[in-house]
């Protein structure tokens, strides 16, 4: 190519970066018929545990781009995850025991009804093949070995410099959109300006991945996590040890905060085999060593997340610890909301406008993981505080001793741990956190007889379904025509979106068909298929039957109608008035025209993927 040729589109959308984030953006990207490439400047995918904590939110989204059931397939189950121990080593004294990620007998019940997905337990190094493999096989071409050096963006595109590792060639790739999925040191978000504001390495965590048959310790009371409360490990502001399950319950991490200011900790094999020992109580424990990592607290997050035709995600744009479990869920998350928007301005359903929408609706929800992520540290604070001593020549003894005194002093201790426990649920039963989101943005029409939402419990802890505009659409089973249960997230989203109504809202359904959009369908709650024999649709749909709700294809509710709505006339005007201002392009009569064919290709692209599951 010479300087003055202008290099052709070799590719839709360029993702940097195969992590979560990436690897989820071009799964739902090829997913959608879009052309996607992928790279990596490492030779494979994630080959360590990292990220683990799988919520019910992205769960959802692997449900919706077909891939719960094989992502099932590598994780520790929900009912395995959740007898979470504070504890004096596995072996030793249980000082508190939590139910956490729903499973508790007084929790279990909310996460049930909010969702038809549970929680699952899948480490990185198993999640990422899940993601990369089903978007190749959908289409999305990689390369691996890859580094990615520089880009320009024009008018209709950008040119990115890459260089093969493998061979030193650069060469240039064309596309009309970059995804910068590059990690916590992103390159391409230093490089498009984004102002990341926060701390960067203000703790440092060591941790070791190790093989051990922990059974007998674990097998009675599982849990994927357990903090250890030892003199050993208790260094820095969570200061207790950690041991997390990667495989039950042979293949574990152990973990303990250092002091940055000393260097890089000790992994001398003789020393490390001696704090796990420690940890776990057993002084004659088998263990094999299977590899040692560092990683540092960040709390920092971006202003914005895109400029011009670049985008970023994941922890290119939002930097936290694991506390909380929301790394990558956020990181799918937010590649699950830009690539609908992306794959319909390229399809040409939508206009330039609606990428806008990107930032101010994933932004928000970033600096609250951070801050979550940070504050859920700092919580573990009052529960140290309820075992340590100063002075002592046998800790461990001495703070339990202070936790069974029977007398004054005792009864305080032990208020002040029932407290300190329940601060945890803020970390570990946050099913708020993880599914209140709430979208404001171009692409979102308010309700303006909803007034202000009102916050019926504490909003972090407990979800509270809607479909006001910008609220994920609520789960309600609703029963097919073989009497299968199918929930409102199955018969919604794939890439399209959903005009939901009763049996009265005819109007709404000759206002859907006299359109002809390729890209919208109409599901009538009560029909045959999509019946609602639990009348569980009708209590929180929140608008008349003969109303109706617009929801986007990742899920979330564009628009609503409360009132019931008889005149056809009328309500086409509505949904093409708001199907216009959320696409942000003018629909008119050429779109009553499209064709059958683009129709039935598009609806082909969503039918290969459809999975409902069956309860």
């Amino acid at each position: 190519m010479t300087d003055h040729e202008t290099p052709t589109f070799e590719t839709d959308v360029l993702v940097v970066g195969t992590g979560p984030a990436g690897s989820a953006a071009a799964l739902a990207l090829a997913t959608y018929g879009v052309k996607v490439h992928l790279v990596n400047r490492w030779n494979w995918l994630a080959n360590t545990p990292r990220a683990h904590i799988t919520n019910q939110r992205t769960v959802e989204v692997l449900r919706d781009l077909g891939v719960e059931e094989e992502a099932a397939k590598y994780a520790t189950p929900w009912e395995l995850m959740g007898d979470t121990l504070f504890t004096t080593s596995l072996a030793g004294d249980e000082i508190a025991r939590v139910r956490t990620w729903g499973t508790g007998d007084d929790r279990i019940g909310d996460y049930i009804k909010g969702s038809p997905c549970g929680l699952l337990d899948i480490p990185q190094l198993y999640m990422e093949p899940v993601l990369f493999k089903n978007a190749t096989e959908r289409g999305a071409t990689s390369a691996f070995n890859t580094e990615y050096l520089s880009h320009v963006q024009d008018d209709s595109g950008i040119t990115a410099t890459l260089r093969d590792l493998l061979t030193g060639r650069e060469y240039s790739v064309r596309a009309k959109y970059l995804i910068g999925a590059d990690g916590a040191r992103s390159a391409i978000a230093d490089e498009i300006g984004l102002e990341i504001e926060g701390r960067m390495g203000r703790a440092a965590t060591a941790y070791v991945l190790f093989k051990a048959d922990l059974s007998k310790y674990v097998e009675h009371r599982p849990s994927i996590l357990h903090w250890i409360m030892t003199p050993s490990a208790n260094f820095g502001e969570i200061g207790m040890g950690l041991l997390r399950a990667i495989r039950p319950w042979d293949t574990w991490i152990a973990g303990w905060g250092y002091n940055m200011d000393d260097g890089e900790p000790d992994f001398d094999p003789e020393y490390v085999i001696a704090k796990i020992r420690t940890l776990v109580g057993d002084p004659e424990l088998e263990i094999e060593i299977r590899s040692t990592s560092t990683w540092h607290v960040n709390q920092a997050c971006a202003k914005t997340y895109s400029s011009g035709r670049v985008f970023c995600a994941g922890d290119a744009v939002h930097r936290h610890p694991p506390s909380s479990g929301l790394g990558s869920n956020t990181s799918i998350q937010d590649s699950f909301n830009l690539a609908w928007k992306l794959a319909y301005v390229i399809k040409g359903y939508a206009g330039p406008g609606l990428l806008e929408s990107y930032s101010p609706e994933r932004q928000p929800v970033g600096e609250q993981i951070v801050a979550r992520a940070n504050q859920s540290r700092v919580d573990y604070g009052p529960l140290n505080a309820c075992f340590r001593t100063e002075g002592q020549a046998d800790p461990v003894a001495a703070g339990l001793a202070k936790l069974r005194d029977p007398g004054p002093a005792g009864v305080e201790v032990r208020k002040a741990l029932v407290e300190a426990v329940q601060l945890k649920n803020y970390e570990f039963n946050a099913q708020g956190v993880e599914l209140n989101q709430r979208y404001s943005s171009q692409a979102v029409i308010p309700d303006p007889d909803a007034g202000d939402e009102q916050w019926l419990r504490d909003r972090e802890l407990y979800l509270q379904p809607s479909t006001r505009p910008g609220a994920k659409i609520p789960h309600a089973w609703l029963v097919d025509e073989q009497g299968r249960r199918i929930s409102t997230l199955d018969i919604t989203g794939k890439g399209r979106f959903t005009l939901v109504t009763g049996l009265a809202g005819t109007a709404w359904t000759a206002a859907a068909d006299s359109m002809k959009l390729p890209f919208l369908d109409v599901v009538v709650v009560g029909a045959k298929g999509t019946e609602d024999p639990y009348c569980t649709w009708a209590q929180v749909r929140e608008v008349h039957e003969a109303g109706a709700v617009l929801v986007r294809p990742d899920g979330y509710v564009a628009w609503r109608q409360g009132a019931a709505t008889w005149d056809e006339h009328n309500a086409t005007g509505q949904l093409r008035n708001a199907l216009s201002s959320i696409l942000d392009r003018a629909l008119d009569a050429e779109d009553a025209q499209a064709s059958a064919a683009e129709a039935s290709v598009f609806h082909e692209q969503g039918a290969e993927n459809e999975h409902a599951t069956v309860h």
